[in-house]
């Protein structure tokens, strides 16, 4: 037997989406199992256990309708049996419908039913510390017998990469007896990204505690936005901050992050990584994203979140040119005492 998952989205998605392949081969222990996943996330799913095929699209170069031909020939060559569509939408739908697999699961849409043989409807509030996130895509299961369990995505490093992240960091006369923050420093859009001057407060908030060194997570394209923070952080602070050291591939930011304390900052891919590592966390979410589909494995201690509505509970968040406005409401004073207490919970202070 032979089942894929269709997943081509950002790094958090694929991530997470990765947790029903533990169940899969619990339930098919002799299925081939692939993953089929846009070319830049695989870096998330080396290694893991579960998988035995990663399939790649690559949507920078297969466009338009002979780049969907060209994806959708990939995939029907497999000749799968099950494919589970946790994307849902028309593209993957499309994938579904004339990959010639025998049963197709995805979510319920008003035009669900015309591709896919069992569809899901989303439950509305979450059963569990997994919140909707992890939740919604364990439903994708339900038609093949296969009961819910809390399920955390793990990343999985080779014993060179951790080896790698330490050299790194001692070359660079970190001390890894000394706690090391890694503060997930810039969003994966403007509207994602607390507002900077906020940011820095909290990176001065951080650096209290002398002893803590600080990195950032950043890409290229971002590193002049990172430098402006720096810059807007206190000079005291700025001592305590190693610029220059950032990860230059996924793999290593995850190396990286392994040897961290604690990873602070804007809710995204890096924030689900740390957690897959077993990381604690405290997470800035963006007004809009919503901060109960998406704060897996709270638990008031190792990993905790604030979102603009614990605070203004009656505030419209939708999205307009008034967007940085709504964010800069989430004055750092309003958490010190969660970020403070955060800190002390993982011996940070």
């Amino acid at each position: 037997m032979k089942i894929a998952v269709i997943q081509p989205k950002m790094i958090g998605d694929v991530l997470i989406t990765s947790v029903i392949f533990e169940e899969l081969k619990l339930k098919f222990p002799t299925a081939e199992l692939h993953f089929i996943v846009n070319k830049n996330t695989t870096p998330v799913l080396e290694n893991n256990p579960f998988i035995d095929k990663i399939i790649t699209l690559d949507p920078s170069t297969e466009r338009g309708f002979f780049g969907f031909i060209k994806q959708l020939n990939r995939i029907r060559v497999e000749n799968y049996d099950i494919i589970i569509d946790s994307y849902s939408k028309l593209k993957t739908a499309l994938f579904c419908k004339f990959s010639l697999a025998n049963k197709t699961i995805s979510f319920n849409k008003s035009y669900s039913k015309f591709f896919y043989n069992d569809t899901i409807i989303r439950t509305k509030h979450s059963i569990s510390t997994a919140t909707k996130a992890v939740e919604h895509r364990l439903q994708l299961l339900k038609p093949l017998e296969i009961d819910f369990q809390v399920i955390k995505p793990k990343l999985y490093l080779e014993n060179y990469e951790i080896e790698e992240a330490i050299r790194i960091l001692t070359q660079n006369n970190i001390d890894l007896n000394k706690p090391i923050i890694m503060i997930s420093a810039i969003g994966s859009s403007e509207s994602k990204t607390y507002p900077l001057h906020h940011m820095a407060n909290v990176i001065d908030q951080i650096a209290e505690n002398k002893s803590v060194q600080i990195l950032f997570n950043y890409i290229p394209n971002q590193k002049n936005t990172a430098f402006e923070l720096y810059n807007l952080c206190q000079l005291d602070t700025q001592e305590q901050i190693f610029f220059d050291v950032y990860a230059k591939s996924l793999r290593e930011f995850m190396g990286l992050t392994s040897q961290c304390a604690a990873l602070i900052g804007n809710e995204g891919g890096a924030i689900n990584m740390a957690k897959a590592l077993n990381i604690p966390t405290f997470t800035i979410f963006s007004p809009f994203i919503l901060k109960n589909d998406w704060n897996m494995f709270e638990n008031e201690k190792t990993n905790i979140s604030v979102h603009i509505s614990d605070y203004f509970p009656n505030l419209s968040l939708k999205k307009s040119k008034n967007d940085t406005e709504i964010y800069e409401l989430l004055k750092p004073e309003l958490f010190n005492n969660l970020l403070l207490l955060f800190l002390k919970n993982n011996s940070i202070r």
